[in-house]
């Protein structure tokens, strides 16, 4: 299984007035490390999202995200991205995040995305799609 590792350096506007993560930075943490894992295993994420050529797209349908210790402003994350599951017509990323040199872990979290038609109903995912994937897994 591939595991695409991603460095996050914690910002000002990604904590509380504590100086603490706030929860919702930990959702855009999960796009960025979503780009950076399709753009490592040769998908273009435009490609991905919405891809206009072959009239599908890939909206988020489900996120959830688990909390264990604080992660707090001048932290350096590493986020870990892999695929958790890829159905017919959807893949689920997963995500763990750790604090180096420290080993564990600080939070997980998933989002769950469903391939659509120009229609907007769903349909299974494109073939190149699941073969990138698969190479990579």
């Amino acid at each position: 299984m591939l595991v695409h590792k991603t460095k996050i350096p914690v910002r000002f506007g990604d904590t509380d007035p504590y100086g603490v993560v706030y929860f919702v930075a930990y959702f855009r943490y999960f796009h960025e490390g979503i780009e950076e894992f399709l753009s490592h295993i040769g998908i273009t994420p435009g490609n991905f999202f919405r891809n206009t050529e072959e009239k599908f797209g890939m909206p988020k349908v489900a996120a959830d995200c688990r909390f264990f210790v604080p992660a707090f402003y001048g932290d350096v994350l590493e986020m870990h991205t892999s695929i958790k599951e890829m159905k017919e017509k959807a893949v689920v990323f997963q995500f763990h995040f750790y604090r180096p040199p420290e080993t564990r872990l600080m939070a997980e979290g998933s989002v769950s995305f469903v391939c659509i038609d120009h229609t907007w109903k769903s349909r299974p995912l494109p073939e190149v799609l699941v073969e990138k994937i698969k190479e990579n897994s």
